[in-house]
């Protein structure tokens, strides 16, 4: 189930861990209003933090050619929470997992190109580690699959210390 929480009703608070965390757990009780099951359930956001500003999912090319731009070369953060939520019980459990992503030299044309692609519209930052974006990334400190959103590792510990046998 999808939840139809307005991201952007939630101003940056200038903790880049906290704010991704509040943006998860709001998507989770979202979701926690329509279900009558019992049920765990996951709320999941990412966001890319480059020297004290939010890149989210850029809105048009200019503003997916203008974050690649400044990415470009230099060192960026993404920050991933996973939330859960028990539905019967109403416990939570709450991550923030952060990992360090430095970007090679981005010319003018690959940029360009990456966008015609279509690729940057859905994802924090403009890129997609996952996709074409991996050419971008000359090295990564952390979880790659924080990176493209979820990490499957820290999931799996929340789940277990749930209660949750996999």
């Amino acid at each position: 189930m999808v939840s139809d929480f307005d991201e952007s009703s939630v101003n940056f608070n200038g903790n880049p861990c906290d704010y991704v965390c509040i943006l998860a757990e709001e998507k989770a009780k979202d979701v926690l209003q329509k279900v009558n099951e019992d049920t765990l359930i996951i709320g999941c956001d990412t966001i890319v933090f480059f020297e004290g500003n939010v890149l989210g999912k850029p809105k048009n090319e200019e503003e997916a050619f203008s974050m690649l731009k400044m990415l470009s070369n230099n060192v960026h953060y993404v920050y991933s929470s996973i939330v859960i939520i028990n539905s019967v019980t109403k416990d939570v459990k709450k991550s923030c997992i952060c990992t360090e992503v430095k970007f090679t030299d981005l010319h003018e044309e690959l940029i360009k190109d990456y966008i015609k692609s279509g690729e940057p519209f859905d994802k924090a930052g403009a890129y997609g580690i996952q996709d074409k974006g991996a050419i971008f990334v000359e090295g990564i400190n952390g979880c790659y699959y924080n990176v493209m959103g979820l990490s499957v590792n820290k999931l799996y510990l929340m789940l277990k210390e749930m209660g949750v046998n996999l």
